[in-house]
C-alpha cells in the first residue's frame, strides 16, 4: 500500500507506533464505534515518516490522521475524526 493512498469514504489512516499511547486509546476509540481504519507504524516505513513530518513542520508526531478529503489531523480526539467524516 502506498501511502500516499488516500482511505476509503467513511475511513482513515492512522500513522502511529507501536509505543505511543495516544495511538493505542484513538485505535479503542475508533473500535468502539465501528470506524474502520489502516494503521501505518512510521518506524516500519520511512517514507510514511516522511510524510507524517511533512505533515507535522518536520516533526513525526503521531497519531496523525490522514481523511479521505486529504485533510489531515495530529491527535485528533475521536469526536473529530467522527465530525470529518460526516
Amino acid at each position: 500500500m502506498s501511502t500516499q493512498t488516500l482511505p476509503e469514504p467513511g475511513t482513515i489512516t492512522m500513522y502511529s507506533t507501536t509505543w505511543c499511547g495516544y495511538c493505542r486509546r484513538l485505535k479503542t476509540q475508533l473500535d468502539s464505534v465501528g470506524i474502520g481504519y489502516t494503521e501505518v507504524d512510521i518506524e516500519d516505513h520511512p517514507d510514511a515518516a516522511a510524510l507524517v513530518a511533512s505533515l507535522n513542520g518536520g516533526n513525526q508526531t503521531v497519531p496523525t490522521v490522514v481523511f479521505p478529503d486529504g485533510s489531515a489531523a495530529t491527535n485528533p480526539s475521536l469526536v473529530e475524526v467522527r465530525a470529518r467524516l460526516s
